[in-house]
């Protein structure tokens, strides 16, 4: 099975190939097929976002796409930087500018009201346009300095226990991370629907 990742993210596109390669999915880039494709994500919810991203893949296309919108959901800032996570602080701020400023709106809070999730949106589009859909959190904490080096995004501040995922090997982190779980149970219903085969 083939199917376009709608993606500019490198990050999230070694995440996808990772847990896919198993379940015998191949991944394409869409920057490899559309590389000057730009969707403005314009929706108020991940599964907006999801939606808009796989569907302008699919309409160019006709094959399977599949898209992630997702984002850190802190708690103490009322679930921000949420859905603008990736324009918290501006589109072209860098992540190391926008953890310092997130840091700093976090600075008098307490360890026990830090608390976060990570959040993935998994939209998937059939070449026939059946569309299904699956949302997953990942629940942890938001530390006070970042650690680690690997991972991408806001990684390094956001903990489970007492390890950042960027401290997470990446089979570590695939197991517990928000997309690893919504890339599985879409695997599941693939499945389940005849799509993907079990054997595979």
């Amino acid at each position: 099975m083939r199917v376009i990742v709608a993606t500019g993210n490198p990050g999230k596109l070694r995440e996808f190939q990772r847990i896919f390669a198993p379940a015998g999915i191949e991944t394409l880039a869409q920057k490899d097929l559309y590389p000057d494709l730009k969707v403005e994500e314009t929706g108020g919810t991940f599964r907006e976002n999801a939606f808009l991203k796989a569907q302008a893949v699919h309409r160019l296309s006709g094959c399977a796409a599949v898209a992630d919108d997702s984002g850190l959901c802190v708690d103490a800032l009322g679930g921000r930087p949420g859905v603008w996570s990736a324009r918290y602080g501006g589109e072209d701020t860098p992540y190391p500018e926008k953890i310092r400023m997130l840091l700093e709106e976090l600075r008098e809070v307490p360890r026990q009201q830090r608390t976060a999730r990570f959040v993935a949106h998994i939209c998937y589009i059939a070449p026939d346009g059946e569309r299904m859909e699956v949302e997953e959190a990942c629940e942890g904490w938001i530390g006070y300095v970042p650690k680690g080096e690997r991972g991408f995004g806001f990684d390094p501040i956001f903990y489970v226990g007492e390890r950042s995922f960027s401290e997470l090997s990446d089979q570590e982190k695939d197991a517990i991370s928000h997309r690893g779980k919504a890339l599985r149970e879409l695997e599941r219903r693939l499945q389940a629907r005849g799509i993907l085969s079990k054997t595979q």
